[in-house]
């Protein structure tokens, strides 16, 4: 990432910005050499901060990736009853959705720098008291709290990437390397967590995330950017008067009642029709159009508002909800459904369904290079187009594969071709919805962003984790026919969530053009 750097000569102390967006924004002005802050200084804060936004969600998201491969292990060692089982891998993506929001708000009144640094700070604290959890109640409480931390960071992150760089190839080169934090981050968890499980043990993999999140905690406090300079009472005037309290209550509470609603689903179906799934959904309906009817108020008043609706009526902004939505669903579920065949019915360690998901790792990476430096050159409609459907292969080739069939046959193919849409949307996806949003509201833009992809992950998990049960429990054959049947089941429902995404992308972005262009 480049930026020009521009200084200049006064009497007064010389202060040395970066291209950045809002003029407030100032790299702390630090004297150097005569009172100047030398370019290459500027240009290390930058990379610098962009490394630690890169950091903190890697091991937030390889935390998730070991709780994926070491369930088994964990649910035993800590003495799990079935009731709970599923919720060390659904409940930080529960907190998190329900909370996004809600940060975004908050770092655009009082600054995302510090919001930013709370969340790292208890992300890394949390893991590490995860690692010395004792009972299976401690790990899914921290598990929780963990999640609110990173819904501090993740809404904080896009702002600050934001004010450290205007539009162009080094803000694109920044919102890819976060694209690329999420799902390196996911499989590099499940090759670790799968050396560790068999060597060392599962609690390692927490003590290491949780010092390296620590570490780059401390790094943020010199990198990030100090941001205007609010005083104690405007940041108070700012929380009362800048934030949607009750739109924000009211998408919290939807969320939160709907994720859990799905995470309860996902383990077992039939409770569909128990009296608490009920009430719940009952809850969720009159939450949403309490919602819409509390901005649509909000805007008649001229009062903050958390989404207005009228941004629905974007259809390059709707559309990139939607599919990102589905492409991080789909990401996921092939990451789990693919672990899943290879241990229960290749019978192949965890160690070794771990190397086998090694190729979207790479791919993933490369992915996100080529997006940063090419995605302002191509319109946006048919980089997500033609990504889409060449993910889609991926679930289609597991969809119809035969559990004698060797590695190298569909199961690589699928391994290489699955993350291409996530890793492409990721990028196109943040440039829209940053260029939705006024600059005063960028952390919310990120946390509309990221509450997408959480919707996404807890609904797609959630549809696909009830197929694979139904099909396997109503299956009349042996135990890992009946298994594979349910898998394959969710593998074709994963390629029509792909197909549905191509369909979405090039209708909804055929006008946008394209993206991530320098502005002048």
């Amino acid at each position: 990432m480049s930026a020009t750097v521009t200084t200049t000569t006064t009497k007064e102390p010389t202060y040395v910005e970066s291209e950045i967006s809002d003029p407030h924004i100032i790299l702390s002005a630090k004297e150097d050499d005569g009172g100047a802050q030398s370019p290459r200084r500027v240009r290390l804060q930058q990379v610098m901060a962009i490394t630690q936004l890169f950091a903190v969600t890697l091991t937030a998201s390889l935390i998730n990736g070991l709780v994926i491969v070491g369930l088994p292990t964990i649910t035993k060692d800590l003495a799990l009853p079935p009731s709970l089982s599923f919720w060390p891998s659904s409940v930080n993506s529960l907190a998190t959705a329900s909370t996004l929001l809600l940060a975004g708000s908050i770092a655009d009144a009082i600054g995302p720098r510090w919001v930013e640094l709370v969340g790292a700070c208890a992300s890394g604290v949390l893991m590490i008291g995860q690692g010395v959890s004792r009972t299976g109640t401690e790990l899914i409480v921290m598990r929780a709290l963990q999640g609110v931390g990173l819904a501090l960071h993740l809404a904080s992150s896009v702002s600050i990437v934001t004010q450290l760089l205007p539009q162009g190839r080094g803000r694109n080169l920044a919102f890819s390397c976060l694209g690329l934090s999420q799902p390196l981050g996911f499989s590099l968890g499940l090759v670790v967590g799968g050396v560790l499980v068999d060597t060392i043990g599962w609690r390692a993999g927490w003590y290491i995330s949780g010092g390296i999140t620590l570490f780059f905690t401390v790094i943020g406090l010199w990198a990030l950017p100090g941001g205007k300079p609010y005083q104690y009472t405007d940041r108070l005037h700012n929380i009362r008067t800048k934030i949607d309290w009750v739109g924000a209550g009211l998408a919290s509470a939807f969320m939160a009642l709907l994720c859990y609603l799905l995470a309860i689903l996902s383990a077992n179906p039939e409770k569909i029709k128990s009296a608490e799934s009920i009430v719940i959904l009952c809850l969720a309906a009159i939450a949403a159009p309490s919602f819409v009817a509390w901005v649509h108020f909000q805007a008649k008043r001229n009062k903050p508002a958390l989404i207005p609706n009228a941004l629905w009526k974007n259809m390059s902004f709707s559309s990139v909800c939607g599919t990102i939505a589905l492409s991080n669903a789909v990401i996921n579920g092939m990451e789990l459904f693919a672990s899943l065949f290879f241990q229960e019915v290749q019978h192949l360690s965890a160690l070794d369904a771990s190397i086998r998901i090694l190729p979207s790792l790479i791919v993933g990476v490369l992915m996100n290079l080529v997006m940063g430096f090419f995605v302002h050159k191509l319109p946006a409609f048919w980089i997500v187009t033609v990504t889409s459907l060449l993910c889609a292969i991926s679930p289609l080739l597991m969809a119809v594969i035969q559990p004698s069939w060797p590695y190298w046959g569909n199961a690589f193919v699928a391994q290489l071709l699955q993350p291409v849409s996530f890793n492409a949307l990721y990028t196109v996806g943040l440039i829209v919805i940053t260029d939705v949003f006024p600059a005063d509201t960028q952390a919310l833009a990120g946390a509309v962003f990221n509450t997408s992809t959480q919707f996404g992950i807890a609904l797609g998990i959630a549809i696909l984790q009830v197929i694979s049960t139904v099909i396997t429990e109503d299956s009349d054959k042996g135990e890992i026919q009946a298994l594979m049947e349910g898998y394959r089941a969710s593998f074709w429902a994963m390629f029509g969530f792909m197909a549905l995404c191509s369909i979405v992308g090039f209708v909804g972005l055929r006008k946008a053009g394209r993206v991530g262009l320098k502005q002048d």
